[in-house]
């Protein structure tokens, strides 16, 4: 009678264990399902992702729509060949001709703007090439020399680096001459973040986003020498991804309008116009959803 009911006792043993691995393969499984339906990929730029700004939303939007986000980094242009191979749901970037051409062609469904701010012309506290106050034309045309400190460029196809290019061709000059044109010319190929710390490592100039300046400054030995004129303006638009273009993003296309929704709903333009002001004592961006695109 011993031996039967030990015997008893490990069956029961091993079929308990059993029952437990198969619910807890079903419920991996299930999770696993889950998880892939509630999950919106998101692809931005390093401005916007190295202010903080997007950890600063992300758990807000996962909160009221019951979604994981997975935010990929990277310059604009980077960001939309993401966007047309179907790699991400949504994109938000800042280069307005890249972002219009993307939409034209079918990869994304709309532009909507959201925020803006300006880039700045940062450099050296002595200002060792003078352009100072200038208008950002004219302080190009006296970078282009090259003998008073080095001019640090993104270098990635990035919004950022777009802008650059449109200011050398505004001031009279060709890009692809100027990057050739001798040592004091370096493309850093990295993020805006990461420029900023190379540009102030060097004691050159460079240009970035208002947002992130602010958000390094601290880290930085850089001031801003050059800050008005409409050339500068920074507008940020989010772009849905056209699940008809692809249909890799046909199973998030509802989520990806969702984010269109909650970027440029009341409650969240109110919380993009305040981020920063508590800490810089301004903010890093203005809300501009449901307004004219702004122009200066």
């Amino acid at each position: 009678m011993r031996n039967k009911a030990i015997i008893c006792f490990f069956s029961l043993l091993v079929t308990i264990v059993l029952l437990l691995s198969i619910f807890g393969c079903t419920t991996a499984q299930g999770n696993e399902i889950l998880s892939a339906r509630e999950r919106l990929r998101v692809a931005t730029t390093t401005s916007l992702y190295d202010t903080g700004l997007w950890g600063y939303l992300e758990p807000i939007f996962e909160k009221k729509y019951n979604v994981e986000l997975d935010v990929l980094y990277a310059g604009s242009g980077i960001a939309l060949e993401y966007g047309k191979r179907g790699d991400v749901d949504v994109i938000t970037v800042h280069d307005k001709a890249r972002e219009q051409q993307f939409v034209a062609e079918g990869y994304g469904i709309e532009r909507v703007l959201f925020a803006y701010n300006y880039f700045l012309i940062v450099g050296p506290a002595n200002d060792p090439a003078g352009i100072k106050s200038m208008k950002p034309e004219d302080a190009f045309k006296k970078l282009a020399d090259g003998s008073a400190a080095s001019f640090i460029s993104r270098g990635d196809e990035s919004g950022t680096h777009a802008k650059e290019k449109a200011l050398w061709k505004s001031a009279g000059f060709d890009y692809e001459k100027i990057r050739k044109a001798g040592s004091w010319y370096i493309e850093g190929g990295k993020g805006m973040g990461s420029t900023l710390l190379m540009a102030s490592e060097k004691q050159g100039y460079t240009i970035s986003d208002m947002g992130t300046f602010l958000a390094f400054k601290g880290k930085l030995n850089l001031v801003t020498i050059v800050d008005r004129g409409s050339i500068l303006l920074n507008v940020y638009s989010v772009i849905p991804v056209n699940p008809e273009k692809n249909p890799k993003v046909a199973l998030n296309a509802q989520k990806a309008k969702d984010m269109v929704s909650f970027l440029t709903s009341a409650e969240i333009q109110k919380l993009i116009g305040d981020y920063g002001i508590k800490t810089y004592g301004t903010p890093l961006f203005i809300p501009c959803a449901g307004k004219p695109e702004p122009t200066e």
